[in-house]
């Protein structure tokens, strides 16, 4: 499958997603986690400065604009926005983040749309667990991804309670759009922390897909999720007293530095907003999509 995968790349596709195979992913990402935390006074404030510049990051809508006040670059990049920055649309459903929509659509039977055609299962995405596969056979899936200069917080799609989280251990590939291309099963490989709901529009999942430098990812119920990085298969229950209600909206989780999230949702629970397409940007807050009854 991987040969046949390859084979429909372009050459340029090839040339950047070929290292990625050979670089020490694990070292990198471990490398970049503790220099993301350094408070180096100056030194800190001029890569954020450089960072800003680079990626064209709109600090005007950040509720602390001046660049000099974050003490390390993770406090930078995790940054809330102004009050009022992101309105939430009048919608069953709202964009969970900034960023850009990489794929939705119906899921075929279990299988998810990565690129070009090739899928990857929904089993395979939330660890192996066949059982809560099944609820969202022939349902609906979005994959956005969050590019170095979005903002960086996750929030809800929909009022949820939360149920399970589960840390699936994975490799750590980028998931820019060029690997999106390039690795097969991408977001069943990487690195993922796989949260599921129970809403009125019935169950969902929000999964967190790592990638190379993502130092961490994080959750506001639990905090750092990764590091550490065991190596299996972690999972965590949310019943009676420790059972979490969020809302449409509030925040949920933060990545540190740029990657994907994916979420999944039951036959029939929605129809999604008729203006998005793939690579078209989104903002947290827009309208998603709407109940389909």
């Amino acid at each position: 499958m991987a040969g046949r995968f390859f084979e429909t790349m372009t050459v340029s596709d090839r040339l950047a997603v070929l290292p990625q195979y050979l670089l020490p992913k694990q070292a990198l990402t471990a490398l970049a986690g503790r220099l993301a935390s350094a408070e180096a006074g100056g030194l800190t404030t001029a890569v954020i400065r450089w960072f800003v510049g680079r990626y064209k990051v709109n600090m005007a809508e950040a509720a602390q604009p001046d660049i000099a006040a974050y003490k390390s670059f993770n406090e930078f990049f995790t940054r809330p926005l102004a009050e009022g920055a992101r309105p939430l649309a009048d919608a069953d459903f709202a964009c969970p983040v900034d960023g850009a929509i990489s794929q939705f659509g119906a899921i075929e039977r279990d299988q998810i749309f990565q690129a070009k055609g090739h899928t990857y299962s929904t089993t395979a995405l939330v660890g192996g667990d066949r059982e809560l596969a099944a609820r969202f056979e022939n349902g609906h899936f979005a994959t956005l991804y969050l590019s170095p200069r979005d903002y960086h917080r996750i929030h809800m799609p929909c009022a949820g309670k939360l149920t399970r989280m589960i840390y699936v251990p994975g490799a750590l590939f980028s998931v820019n759009p060029t690997t999106a291309r390039g690795v097969p099963g991408l977001f069943a490989r990487n690195e993922r922390v796989v949260c599921v709901f129970e809403s009125e529009f019935g169950p969902f999942v929000l999964t967190l897909v790592g990638a190379t430098i993502v130092g961490s990812m994080a959750t506001t119920w639990h905090g750092v999720i990764n590091p550490p990085r065991p190596g299996v298969v972690r999972e965590w229950r949310y019943e009676g007293d420790n059972s979490i209600a969020l809302q449409k909206g509030q925040e949920m989780g933060r990545f540190l530095l740029g990657s994907t999230i994916v979420m999944l949702f039951p036959k029939d629970a929605l129809r999604f907003n008729a203006e998005w397409a793939p690579a078209r940007p989104v903002r947290m807050g827009e309208a998603m999509a709407a109940r389909a009854y």
